[in-house]
């Protein structure tokens, strides 16, 4: 009985381990990207908290959407309205790491989601961006699938 318990246990302990290893999005407690509807950045020009009744499965992830009809729009399309670099900061990517970020940290820029840090960083990550989105989009397929 003791190995058997032990079994389970090693287990459950694996299966934790594969769940903390890392993930191409940024993934809170709350769900990607804080349980905030990625939508919204677009429609209302604004973070908008998700409603725990609209979920999408996509990326390994529970995404979250403030109605309905955001939830249709992202499950059409949901490379148009997820953040790049899996809602990891961005300025954190150009400088060849993933950094959580939080969701009024946010600027579209040619049609695409970029989310930072804090606002902060999002000062910083401004005075360049274009530079920034460069390197990070080079650093991202080498750092998507690391802690």
């Amino acid at each position: 009985m003791k190995s058997f318990l032990g079994l389970v246990i090693l287990l459950c302990v694996i299966q934790l381990n594969i769940a903390a290893q890392a993930s191409a999005v940024f993934i809170a407690p709350e769900g990607a990207i804080h349980g905030y509807d990625p939508v919204a950045y677009f429609t209302e020009g604004k973070a908008v908290k998700g409603d725990k009744q609209f979920t999408y499965q996509w990326n390994n992830a529970t995404w979250y959407f403030s109605s309905q009809r955001t939830l249709d729009s992202f499950a059409v399309s949901p490379e148009k309205y997820a953040p790049q670099f899996g809602g990891y900061c961005a300025y954190g990517m150009a400088d060849g790491h993933k950094a959580p970020t939080e969701p009024d940290a946010w600027t579209i820029i040619d049609g695409k989601l970029y989310l930072n840090y804090n606002k902060n960083v999002q000062v910083l990550w401004k005075k360049n961006q274009a530079a920034f989105i460069e390197t990070a989009n080079k650093n991202w397929p080498l750092l998507k699938d690391k802690k």
